[in-house]
């Protein structure tokens, strides 16, 4: 099974979600589901009592249902009871809750904008940009992370495959045009799960981009075989953003590699989104 982790939100609550690529499915955390169908307190206690219930009823739902890897509130993994459209319809009806059609239309959206992005890619590039723009991210720094993220799936076009490889090398682009791995840099803005791109200033995003579009152009040119060419390309593309970023810093006065996450300028802790350029004086 090819998975990706999603995180979609009902009526703002959120829902854990593993898109199948094979299967070409949805499963859906069972226990997100039923905190927003019954808003129980505690809605594990909820699924256990239902799920004996179930079984002494003789259905076969909770044997059918699978267990998958979700990310928990600690930001750690944990096998955790899905069900998919179908079983999960099924499961609704177990559940009495007012909300339980409007989720029910909601899935079916859900899973229709996944199909409709598997047969057209550009949908699924405005669902990032609508979903960038309801966090409170201005256009520009919107379009800058669209951006960043085509360069970077272009990377991989390059015998770069993401898996530990790729992460490493990807370190030493940062390393060497920021001055900081991956973990440093998370460390420096107070992240931990977050993703680091999304956390960066327009500023670290252009740069980050220049970084790795050197590191593909290189790439396609010197056409690396083994891993220690793979290095040396990532050091030589990391090495002209570094050089861009040096002298930008020269030309300013003002470094490139901020603590500035997302958090802090957007507010998102604190509920007050704003549309704030992340590189705005104002904001800091």
């Amino acid at each position: 099974m090819t998975k990706q982790n999603a995180i979609k939100v009902f009526e703002e609550k959120k829902v854990r979600t593993v898109w199948d690529s094979d299967k070409e499915e949805w499963y859906f955390s069972i226990v997100d589901v039923i905190a927003v169908l019954t808003d129980s307190p505690n809605p594990r206690k909820y699924w256990s009592v239902l799920k004996t219930r179930l079984k002494k009823e003789g259905s076969e739902l909770t044997t059918n249902c699978s267990q998958l890897k979700m990310p928990s509130s600690d930001g750690k993994y944990y096998k955790t009871d899905v069900a998919d459209t179908e079983q999960l319809f099924r499961l609704i009806q177990s559940i009495p809750s007012p909300k339980a059609e409007p989720f029910k239309l909601w899935m079916a959206q859900v899973t229709k904008e996944r199909l409709d992005q598997m047969q057209d890619p550009e949908l699924s590039i405005q669902q990032a940009m609508m979903d960038y723009k309801r966090l409170g991210y201005s256009d520009n720094w919107i379009n800058q992370r669209i951006k960043s993220i085509e360069i970077r799936k272009d990377l991989t076009r390059h015998g770069l495959q993401e898996g530990v490889q790729f992460a490493t090398l990807t370190d030493i682009i940062y390393k060497t045009w920021a001055g900081k791995t991956a973990k440093e840099y998370k460390q420096f803005k107070g992240l931990k799960k977050e993703n680091l791109r999304d956390n960066m200033t327009n500023k670290e995003l252009v740069l980050n981009m220049l970084a790795e579009l050197s590191t593909k152009e290189i790439s396609e040119v010197q056409n690396p075989k083994s891993f220690d060419e793979h290095i040396d390309v990532a050091r030589r593309g990391g090495n002209v953003a570094k050089e861009a970023r040096i002298k930008l810093e020269q030309e300013t006065g003002k470094s490139v590699v901020t603590p500035l996450n997302a958090k802090d300028i957007l507010g998102l802790q604190s509920g007050e989104v704003e549309d704030v350029d992340l590189d705005s004086e104002e904001a800091k």
